[in-house]
């Protein structure tokens, strides 16, 4: 008997409808010498510490780190995992051969040898169904094409590193630093800090981010430009640090006549726009509808189960060349829905270029487009979703949009002066995006303004103008939003808006396209960060969490993504798993040994939260360093009768909560920390007491510990 084994339901059933078997059992479908069964995402997972030594139910310093000399796995604490799972183990040991038919990826693989492990039929022999489509066709030709399970063996050791890498690190770090740093300030509550391999480097992004903006002083500037002919030319140096030098040169040129110098014309080929990655797709849905990340990833998910789009957990933004005969018979398809916007296109001779298809990037599967399949009624984030996928891929084979810019140069009494437009001279694909405006910016004042269109100048012409100069100010930093940290986290915490830059960054993301939504949703149910509108700004909380930690690998991007990038290498059998389990041992025991034996560093309190110069100790206060230049700052060291230490003070500049508005003494009743690492016996539920892993993080009216989670992503 050959046994198949789904992800979901859902998937199982649609496996059956093709295959033609429709027997249906409790937990299964069989017939024609097949049974088709079902998991529920992962049953399967990592033993907690205690359950392998009773012992280790205590959280204390002295047991750590724990690292199993190897991992064993149990089911998932649930009644009806656990009956799907004695049909799903039956099966299995009954089978002549077992199909892998999870999702085709990482942690579809994890999910999948999981479940072989603990029925105990890992020698069983193994093929491997391949889908990046759930439509009927996309299911026979991958039956057709069955591959040997063990082809995936290098997937399944990335995947296996991933879980016990995420196990170690967060499981370690959360039980030192809830141990070291858990018990509050008053009272006998105690907080639970959650750490983990990837999510806290995306924490530690927000926080920098947060800062660069809290301790940014804007700086006056002034500009000269002047009017001619209705068209706004710019002064070509630099700007003015003082309103004087601005003045003196509009004085010089008020009143003379203006001349253009030079007319220069050059034409801009803006390339299509290129098939959506996952990635991507959510981040522009997040700028142009505000939806959330893992929103998206949602509804993406349902309109791949619905068979509406090809599998949307995918990191390419490519074709592969065996794609190209299917391509036209998708627009074919779609031309009822499209018709207008299908009608340009030579169905026959579509451009397939190397921005469309190329076999050399396109790992585990090719970038999300429509399957042709015309849908029915659907929701409002689903059709969203759905129309954007549409539209990228007819507009990734549309013509270039072809632009004129031209560049004035003018003068008046020998100041210079430059005036610039556009002119769109064949929209091609931008006729797709009629919403979008595109705008200039200025990288220093952060304004925005539309490109002007000019009038038709010629060289030597003269005549009047009127000059003026304007005040600006320098803007921060803009905080993170969904769509921002997305990015930021696809480049490994490097700013980046140049696609093939980022392209190239993207083997040393943080997390995976399938999991950094689930990173950011973690954050915010563990009160870490929060949303403003659009913001991710972190929170008291966040920030005290990473005030604590001193280790910068743990909090650092460039190495979580260095990690990421071994784990793609151990996929494509260009790394051992071995070797990266030995650094993630070494690098754990280094993290507990520094965290236990050192404290906060006394010596320096912080930086002021009015000009950001660093605050210091004076003989009953604590003051700002640039009191000389003006600054007022003071923070008493006694407050209604409660002393606050050097390492209390640290903790409240790092809030940043002060000189606003505050009770400084409700802030130390909930949020400060003992931080000199005197909790050293603390009983805390284990996490097989949970009633299940959906209520990991989730946040009390009191911050009482609790177990860390088993996945520390």
């Amino acid at each position: 008997m050959k046994v198949v084994i789904t992800e979901k339901p859902s998937v199982a059933r649609d496996i059956a409808a093709v295959l033609k078997i429709t027997e249906k059992k409790k937990g299964s479908i069989e017939g024609r010498g097949c049974a088709i069964t079902w998991a529920f995402g992962h049953l399967v997972t990592l033993l907690e510490p205690g359950e392998y030594n009773p012992e280790l139910r205590k959280w204390r310093l002295d047991s750590l780190p724990f690292i199993p000399d190897e991992f064993k796995l149990k089911l998932i604490d649930n009644q009806g995992v656990s009956e799907q799972f004695e049909t799903i183990k039956r099966l299995c040991q009954e089978a002549d051969e077992i199909v892998c038919a999870t999702d085709a990826g990482r942690e579809g693989e994890l999910i999948f040898r999981y479940i072989l492990a603990l029925s105990e039929c890992e020698d069983k022999p193994l093929k491997r169904l391949w889908l990046s489509s759930l439509t009927p066709d996309a299911i026979k030709e991958a039956f057709k094409d069955l591959k040997d399970g063990h082809d995936y063996d290098p997937l399944y050791a990335a995947a296996k590193c991933r879980s016990e890498s995420d196990w170690i690190v967060g499981l370690n770090a959360t039980r030192c630093f809830t141990v070291r740093h858990g018990r509050l300030a008053a009272g006998d509550d105690r907080v639970l800090w959650s750490i983990g391999r990837v999510q806290t480097p995306v924490l530690a992004m927000i926080v920098q981010r947060d800062d660069e903006i809290f301790k940014f002083r804007a700086k006056a500037f002034w500009e000269l430009a002047t009017k001619y002919r209705d068209t706004v030319f710019k002064y070509t140096g630099d700007r003015f640090d003082q309103p004087e030098k601005a003045q003196e040169l509009l004085d010089k040129i008020t009143g003379q006549p203006f001349t253009v110098t030079g007319v220069a014309g050059k034409q801009k080929k803006e390339q299509p726009p290129q098939l959506f990655d996952l990635t991507t797709l959510q981040r522009e849905i997040n700028k142009s509808n505000g939806l959330s990340a893992a929103d998206t990833l949602a509804a993406t998910q349902n309109l791949y189960e619905s068979k509406l789009v090809t599998y949307p957990r995918t990191d390419s933004r490519y074709l592969s060349a065996d794609m190209k005969p299917r391509i036209p018979g998708i627009f074919q398809k779609l031309k009822p829905m499209r018709t207008e916007q299908i009608k340009p296109l030579d169905l026959a001779k579509l451009p397939f270029t190397k921005r469309i298809v190329d076999d050399k990037k396109v790992t585990d599967h090719h970038a999300i487009i429509p399957t042709g399949i015309i849908p029915g009624s659907l929701g409002g984030n689903e059709q969203m979703v759905y129309n954007a996928i549409v539209t990228q891929f007819i507009a990734a084979f549309y013509p270039i949009c072809l632009k004129k810019i031209t560049t004035v140069d003018g003068e008046s009494v020998e100041v210079k002066f430059q005036a610039k437009g556009t002119v769109i001279v064949e929209p091609g694909w931008s006729v797709l995006f009629p919403k979008k405006k595109k705008k200039k910016k200025d990288p220093d004042s952060g304004e925005e303004e539309e490109e002007q269109t000019l009038p038709e100048f010629k060289k030597g012409e003269s005549g009047d103008h009127e000059p003026s100069t304007r005040e600006g100010k320098t803007k921060p930093p803009q905080f993170f939003t969904e769509n921002s940290l997305l990015g930021a986290m696809e480049a490994a915490g490097k700013w980046v808006d140049d696609d093939a830059l980022r392209e190239a960054l993207k083997e040393r993301g943080i997390g995976t396209p399938a999991t950094r939504a689930a990173i950011i949703e973690t954050l915010l149910r563990r009160n870490y960060i929060y949303r403003q509108k659009k913001q991710i700004r972190a929170s008291d909380m966040g920030r005290c969490l990473i005030a604590l930690i001193r280790d910068p690998l743990l909090k650092s991007p460039e190495m979580t993504g260095e990690w990421e990038e071994k784990l793609k290498q151990i996929e494509r059998s260009e790394a051992q798993a071995s070797d990266f389990m030995d650094g993630i041992h070494a690098y754990t025991r280094g993290l507990i040994k520094s965290s236990t034996s050192t404290k906060l560093d006394t010596d320096r309190f912080g930086d002021c939260p009015v000009c950001g110069k660093e605050v210091i100790k004076g003989k009953t206060a604590y003051g700002c360093s640039g009191w000389k230049e003006g600054c007022k700052f003071v923070l008493e060291s006694e407050y209604k009768g409660l002393k606050l230490t050097a390492n209390q003070v640290q903790v409240l500049l790092q809030l940043r909560v002060l000189p606003y508005p505050v009770h400084v003494e409700d802030q130390l009743r909930l949020l400060l920390l003992n931080t000199q690492g005197d909790l050293m016996d603390v009983d805390l539920p284990s996490a097989d007491r949970q009633k299940s892993a959906k209520d990991e993080g989730r946040p009390a009216k009191k911050p009482k510990a609790k177990a860390p989670p088993n996945k520390a992503e």
